[in-house]
Order: C-alpha cells, then sequence, then structure tokens
C-alpha cells in the first residue's frame, strides 16, 4: 500500500519539479510565493492528476498477466526464506 502511495505522489509532483527547474533556470530562484500563484498551482495539480493517472494506465497495461495465468500462493522455502507469490 505504501508503494502505492509513493508512485503516485512521485507521479502526481513531476510537473511541480519541472516548473521549479524551469523557475530555477531562468529567474534563479523558486522560493518567491509570486513566482506560485493559485491559478499556476492549481494547472500544476491538474496536469499532475493527468500524468499519474496516465502512468497508472500504462503501468496496469504493461504488468497484466495472461487470463489463463494461475496464482501460486507465497511459500516459505526449506531454508526459512519466503518464496513470493508469481503468476503461472
Amino acid at each position: 500500500m505504501g508503494r502505492l502511495v509513493i508512485f503516485n505522489a512521485i507521479f502526481f509532483l513531476v510537473p511541480f519539479a519541472i516548473y521549479a527547474v524551469w523557475l530555477i533556470a531562468t529567474r534563479g530562484s523558486a522560493n518567491n510565493p509570486l513566482y506560485w500563484p493559485m491559478k499556476t498551482v492549481g494547472f500544476l495539480a491538474l496536469g499532475g492528476g493527468v500524468v499519474m493517472i496516465g502512468a497508472l494506465l500504462v503501468f496496469l497495461q504493461v504488468s497484466r498477466a495472461p487470463t489463463d495465468a494461475n496464482y501460486r500462493p507465497a511459500m516459505i522455502g526449506e531454508d526459512g526464506k519466503i518464496i513470493p507469490g508469481t503468476l503461472e
């Protein structure tokens, strides 16, 4: 669950990071609150949502298992290590 939250947060924050890099490159700093008007932050949040949903859709399509796959549950091996579950 934590990995999913971090994954979504990273892709949501990508537009903000790009804008901050652009501010630093053009104005020398991103710390001035005048550079972050509410309208710009709203557009960045909207863009972050689009990027996040797009990334989720891409990863869902890429990681999809075949429809006839069987799930093999996680097991404890002979040496006491956990063998993760897989789709076969």
